[in-house]
């Protein structure tokens, strides 16, 4: 059945074994664990946390992990990694490439089967030209992925959200017509997706319908919600930054029909994750705020579960 999970992320001022423990104690039967390089300088919200050193993944640390995990019967659902493969700064694509490939190989040292991130976009290029761009850079991402057998989830979150991603955000995986090239280009089944169904939401898109048109390229799915406050889009437009009129929710407080997301789930048989992603500004101003978010989120979406 589905197994319900929460992003590591949000608990980035805690260890590995406090996310664990938490995960045990609260009814959560797996965790996405965050794999960013250590050290790493990445500022943005939520980016940087590592809960597992991939560069330091010895014989040692491996039945650690293992260990730990099963002792307190909770599984990892996925390694991830969320950088932009794409930047046009090659130097720095490089990098996110080359550890995008260490976090794949560490799925298979650990026996996780998927490494989530994105597709990366050059902002400046138009989707056609980015398109070249992918089809180039990433032959050797999914070679890792073919060779050490492990699934690949791409979120579709199309990273723009203020002038800092302006004007076509970071992440080129921003809808259907999209993902079809995606999957043509590279038609391995181990290339799916991260389905987040609150990203179709600021488009104006259905975020059910992919359910039923990708089920078999559901690789993991996050739980997140989205307000699009119309008064607001009614002042400045869509093409206005997204964060203009629209914020990250928890589940059940924002605009996702998670009704008839659920009802998709159940229909087309998927019995993955289903993972949490914390998001909310209002849930941010302390521990207890941080700790309530994760739970309340659990409550609304355990109606939907066993």
């Amino acid at each position: 059945m589905l197994k319900l999970g929460f992003v590591s992320a949000i608990l980035a001022d805690f260890g590995f074994e406090h996310v664990v423990d938490f995960a045990s104690k609260n009814g959560f039967s797996c965790i996405e664990m965050m794999c960013w390089p250590k050290d790493n300088g990445d500022a943005r919200r939520y980016a940087g946390v590592s809960h597992i050193n991939v560069e330091n993944l010895d014989d040692k640390h491996i039945t650690y992990i293992k260990d730990y995990t099963r002792e307190r019967n909770i599984t990892i659902s996925g390694l991830g990694y969320y950088p932009n493969p794409l930047d046009p700064d090659t130097r720095k694509s490089e990098f996110y490439i080359e550890h995008i490939k260490k976090v794949i190989r560490a799925c298979n040292k650990l026996g996780i089967p998927v490494m989530n991130t994105f597709i990366g976009r050059d902002p400046q290029k138009n989707i056609k030209d980015n398109l070249e761009i992918f089809k180039k850079l990433w032959k050797p991402i999914i070679e890792t992925a073919e060779k050490e057998g492990i699934k690949i989830g791409i979120e579709n979150c199309p990273m723009f959200f203020t002038n800092d991603e302006w004007p076509g955000g970071k992440n080129l995986a921003i809808s259907p017509a999209v993902w079809d090239v995606m999957f043509e280009t590279f038609p391995t089944p181990l290339f799916g997706l991260n389905y987040d169904p609150s990203h179709m939401i600021f488009q104006m898109m259905d975020e059910v319908k992919p359910i039923y048109q990708y089920k078999d390229r559901l690789h993991h799915i996050h739980i997140k919600d989205v307000k699009v406050y119309r008064d607001k889009l009614d002042r400045v437009g869509i093409l206005a930054n997204p964060l203009e009129y629209h914020s990250p929710k928890l589940p059940g407080l924002g605009d996702v029909n998670w009704r008839g997301f659920f009802t998709a789930l159940t229909d087309v048989r998927y019995r993955g994750p289903v993972v949490i992603e914390v998001e909310d500004k209002a849930y941010e101003g302390s521990i207890d705020d941080v700790t309530a978010a994760i739970l309340t989120a659990r409550n609304y979406v355990k109606q939907f579960l066993p």
